[in-house]
């Protein structure tokens, strides 16, 4: 699976965080996160190993854990200056049981762009979380399905080989596609690593562009100042995972510019941190400084149309635009087209009515 928005099994959060055990505390302990180590891991401390692939948990959490007896390897726990080895079994036990994470069945509508016996194409609005976890364990696009696909007998919401074979985070609205059997999702999921799918987004981005389009590369990983965020290292670093998107002028407005993106590749955030990484972070974007005025006037007239367009468009802008794959079964090709939503549409135009208002605004 190609994940755009991570999600692991369980987080050390706040909520996870060991409990008092010292005055008579449950002695039994229960498993809430597992990795196996790769092959080619070289030696790492156990803490920065965890650190580096759980996103809501801190190095300091991480280390508590490590004194309380909660990280083990291999079945013993161990302290936070364990060196990791390749194939080590790393588990997070806590004092509690794990959060039931089975998918139940929710009755939330869904816009169907296509359906047939083996996969659906759907058209997720902005604001549906895809799938449950980190605290968003009902309302998910995944409930939905489950709830649409519930006279399916074949179809098991909670059966990993089926679902969800690409992701798009909670804000982003556009086109995903669902495979209903474990062959659908098998050959999908090979068409995305293999990279032949096709699939482009629209961004409205701050800033003016000196060229008509461009290649961003630089690898992905987690912010170690901000576990919610991701930046950009050098190509080649061993620090992330390679990452390539190309963009298109679309429109300009000056202060802001509608751009085409897309992806060679599908990492958590890739739009949203390659553009800000290259000074032109996603408008309305507030994870990645993109709800601050970046570019433009100081006049209050001016602050108060930005303040306009951040409430029609309250969201990164950015939309899943089309979607192209081979279809599993019959090999037919299947291209898709997704209207711009109406937030999205309605930011463009106050933006286009800027623009033919202004003089020497930067073109």
């Amino acid at each position: 699976m190609v994940d755009e928005e991570t999600i692991f099994d369980e987080e050390l959060s706040d909520d996870l965080l060991p409990t008092d055990t010292s005055e008579g505390g449950n002695d039994e302990l229960y498993e809430h996160f597992r990795v196996t180590v790769d092959k080619g891991q070289v030696p790492a401390r156990i803490d920065k190993f965890l650190f580096e692939r759980m996103q809501h948990s801190s190095r300091n959490r991480i280390q508590k854990a490590a004194e309380a007896g909660f990280i083990h390897v291999n079945g013993s726990p161990v302290k936070s200056n364990y060196k990791v080895r390749p194939d080590d079994v790393i588990t997070l036990m806590l004092d509690r049981p794990k959060h039931d994470n089975t998918i139940e069945a929710e009755d939330i509508p869904l816009d169907i762009v296509y359906e047939d016996e083996v996969l659906m194409v759907i058209n997720k609005p902005a604001g549906l979380v895809v799938h449950p976890g980190a605290g968003n364990f009902h309302g998910t696009l995944i409930n939905a399905i489950a709830w649409h696909l519930k006279d399916m007998p074949e179809f098991d919401a909670n059966d990993p080989e089926v679902g969800l074979v690409h992701r798009i985070d909670k804000d982003t609205s556009g086109l995903l596609v669902i495979a209903k059997t474990p062959d659908a999702k098998t050959s999908l999921g090979k068409q995305f690593f293999n990279k032949t799918t096709h699939r482009s987004y629209n961004a409205l981005v701050w800033g003016n562009f000196t060229e008509e389009e461009g290649r961003i590369e630089g690898n992905i990983a987690r912010d170690p100042k901000d576990r919610l965020r991701m930046t950009v290292f050098p190509p080649g670093s061993e620090t992330g995972k390679p990452a390539v998107t190309h963009y298109r002028v679309i429109e300009r407005f000056g202060y802001t510019t509608l751009i085409e993106c897309i992806l060679e590749t599908g990492r958590t955030h890739q739009i949203r941190a390659h553009m800000k990484h290259i000074g032109h972070p996603l408008f309305g974007d507030e994870r990645y400084g993109g709800r601050e005025i970046l570019r433009g006037q100081r006049s209050s007239t001016y602050k108060a149309f930005i303040h306009n367009c951040l409430t029609l468009c309250d969201r990164q802008a950015l939309h899943a635009r089309t979607l192209g794959f081979v279809h599993p079964v019959t090999g037919e090709q299947m291209d898709f087209t997704s209207d711009l939503p109406a937030d999205l549409s309605a930011l463009i135009e106050k933006w286009r009515g800027f623009i033919k208002g202004q003089s020497g605004v930067e073109k």
